[in-house]
């Protein structure tokens, strides 16, 4: 029967109707440029479309960098450092100022921070977000997702909170999900003071940054996980060993679990290499005046005619 035959028959418009979408298969080489392109991007964070290109193509692999620069932007990932309209929030959403530059981050629950990366499957790809605390470097919530939605972003943080009190300050990237509504609505209702990443500064939330190459080389490429109920099973274990058996180096070699717990040993801060407080010169400036009682420099008309008359008087 046709279509419009159908649509006459069930009361509806035939605009209205459309041929269903079929699914689209797996593209196995995406798949394996996917992992190839997170496994160097881990390694060599400030590495671009331009140069995973090269590194592909130095692999045995021929591929083009349009290509490279879609499948980066499906994972989600860019290149640390500064470029033009790179880590840009939704249209709309409020950007908040960086806070925790040359802050130092003394006890447990001072700064949460927050960020997503990518974590490739068999067959597929899946997201993960965590929540750390600053000061002890404990993982304090952590969802997955096959999508970038701010939805399992809000539920990561919801559950930090409710299960481990409220932070002074939360820090995330610009990314649309962490300036969305729905994620700033849940810190403004706690009284949580924002802070966001500058721009092209990556550093800026380095410790999180830290986190994902901790998981990935110790876990995720180690064990290929086939499935999202496989991800979520192992990486359930491994941040329960990250936090309650793992040893960190920055920690004076305690864990995570123990410095939250009795706030000691632990502690952060951002260094701030370019500080903005004004520099007195060492030179007097004439515009500026002289502390040592040389005369102004002349400024009207009148002045630079009578100065120039004394010059030559001088002469």
């Amino acid at each position: 029967m046709p279509v419009v035959r159908q649509c006459w028959l069930a009361g509806v418009c035939r605009a209205t109707v459309y041929a269903q979408q079929q699914t689209k298969s797996v593209d196995e080489m995406d798949l394996l440029y996917r992992r190839l392109i997170d496994e160097e991007y881990t390694r060599h964070p400030f590495y671009g479309s331009r140069k995973m290109v090269i590194f592909l193509r130095a692999s045995g692999h021929v591929v083009n960098r349009k290509r490279v620069q879609r499948l980066m932007r499906e994972m989600g990932l860019a290149a640390m450092a500064p470029g033009p309209k790179t880590s840009r929030p939704c249209p709309g959403h409020k950007v908040y100022p960086y806070l925790l530059r040359g802050v130092p981050v003394v006890r447990p629950n001072h700064v949460w921070s927050t960020d997503i990366t990518y974590i490739p499957l068999e067959r597929g790809f899946a997201y993960l977000v965590a929540i750390i605390d600053w000061y002890s470097r404990r993982v304090l919530s952590w969802r997955i997702s096959n999508t970038m939605e701010a939805g399992f972003c809000v539920d990561c943080l919801e559950d930090a909170l409710r299960h481990h009190g409220r932070p002074a300050i939360f820090n995330s990237d610009q990314g649309a999900q962490f300036t969305s509504d729905a994620f700033t609505s849940v810190l403004k209702r706690e009284n949580i003071t924002i802070s966001m990443d500058g721009r092209g500064r990556a550093f800026d939330n380095i410790f999180v940054e830290r986190l994902w190459r901790t998981v990935k080389h110790e876990d995720v490429y180690l064990k290929r996980y086939a499935s999202m109920g496989e991800l979520h099973i192992g990486l359930g274990e491994y941040f329960t060993f990250y936090n309650g058996e793992r040893p960190h180096q920055s920690l004076s070699f305690k864990t995570p679990d123990v410095v939250y717990r009795t706030a000691t040993g632990g502690g952060a801060q951002i260094v701030d290499k370019y500080p903005r407080e004004p520099v007195e010169s060492p030179v007097p400036l004439r515009s500026t005046g002289d502390s040592t009682g040389s005369p102004p420099h002349p400024t009207s008309p009148e002045q630079r005619r009578v100065a120039a008359i004394e010059s030559k008087c001088t002469a």
